[in-house]
């Protein structure tokens, strides 16, 4: 097979005067061969059919282009996988999920720009959790750009990867850009800021709203800091909606724990139900964000798992369940992660 790979690669430069990508060639070498074999088992007036069945078989065979020049597959987390925030989902699926889905209605009323949307919020309360599921959801191609990944030490180097991300989407509309830690590409153009980064911010500024087009690509930017993102970038028609994801309230923290834990809400008992809402509702939960009730589920987790290795007579792994002193145990260790919630509600109170 490497042989025969070779020689048609080889024949393709001498007779082209250029490369062909092997790889792409080699379910085509082997149809070749099998036809060869089985020469003899077609009629030879007759048109060989192909079948649904055929295009079932080669689908999983073939990798989509777009995702060999870097697009990443779409996420398997849904809203199934989020708890509490409503409303933040109900605003995210009218401004992207409904406009890929049935873009008809919305033109009919003029809504004819792709909405671009800036979610922040404190650390660890689900931004990148509710793009993933947005993604998910609309079904749309889906690239995720960490912002420090796009910065380059040489010169020119950050621009052009910039352009490069927007000319990969325009190749694939619809499409959603996610751009996470925002605020380390486009902080705000100052004198302390160097001459490379302005270029990188200007970049960004004009594929978002410049003489190209960016109709079908949708974008959604996650961040902490917004108030050192450009201001530039917060104007309608770049990133003009902007999403407070605040800290869970009781009632929320009710769900949240609810989804994390909802494997086991299948088969469990009242008592365990009862647990959980007073677990979630407890004062030492104050403060508690999504990352954090994650961690506290994760405490509880391991503490059970730990009293079960300690008891002489094990219990079978069916039959493991938290108990309320596992949630005590986790709730002595686990802090709060978010220090300063006054600065994000001063930042809520401005009209960010």
């Amino acid at each position: 097979m490497k042989r025969t790979m070779a020689i048609i690669k080889q024949r393709a430069v001498l007779e082209n005067g250029m490369d062909i990508d092997v790889q792409a060639t080699q379910p085509a070498i082997l149809i070749t061969r099998s036809l060869v074999a089985h020469a003899g088992d077609f009629p030879s007036d007759e048109d060989v059919p192909i079948t649904y069945q055929d295009f079932l078989t080669a689908l999983p065979k073939v990798q989509p282009s777009a995702k060999r020049e870097g697009f990443a597959t779409i996420p398997d987390t849904t809203w199934a996988h989020i708890g509490a925030m409503h409303e933040v989902r109900k605003q995210l699926q009218m401004a992207i999920v409904e406009p890929i889905k049935d873009a008809k209605p919305f033109a009919r009323l003029g809504v004819t720009a792709p909405a671009g949307v800036l979610l922040w919020g404190p650390p660890g309360c689900g931004k990148t959790l509710l793009a993933k599921a947005v993604a998910n959801e609309s079904k749309a191609n889906f690239i995720s750009i960490k912002g420090p990944e796009l910065l380059n030490k040489y010169v020119g180097e950050s621009e052009r990867a910039v352009r490069q991300v927007f000319e990969r989407a325009r190749s694939s509309v619809p499409c959603i850009l996610f751009f996470d830690e925002l605020d380390a590409l486009v902080p705000k153009r100052d004198d302390s800021l160097s001459e490379a980064s302005s270029k990188v911010v200007n970049t960004l500024l004009t594929e978002l709203d410049g003489m190209s087009s960016r109709t079908g690509i949708y974008v959604i930017a996650a961040t902490n800091r917004p108030d050192i993102i450009d201001q530039a970038m917060l104007r309608p028609g770049r990133l003009g909606t902007s999403i407070f994801i605040g800290l869970p309230t009781p009632d929320e923290r009710v769900e949240i724990l609810k989804t994390l834990y909802r494997k086991l809400l299948q088969d469990a008992t009242s008592d365990e139900v009862d647990d959980l809402e007073g677990v979630a509702r407890d004062v030492r939960c104050t403060g508690y964000s999504g990352a954090d009730l994650g961690s506290l589920h994760h405490a509880a987790a391991i503490e059970a798992l730990e009293r079960n290795m300690r008891n002489p007579v094990r219990q079978p792994a069916a039959e493991l369940r938290i108990i309320r002193d596992d949630w005590e145990v986790a709730l002595s260790t686990v802090k709060a992660s978010v220090k300063d919630i006054r600065k994000y509600q001063r930042l809520q109170e401005r009209g960010l």
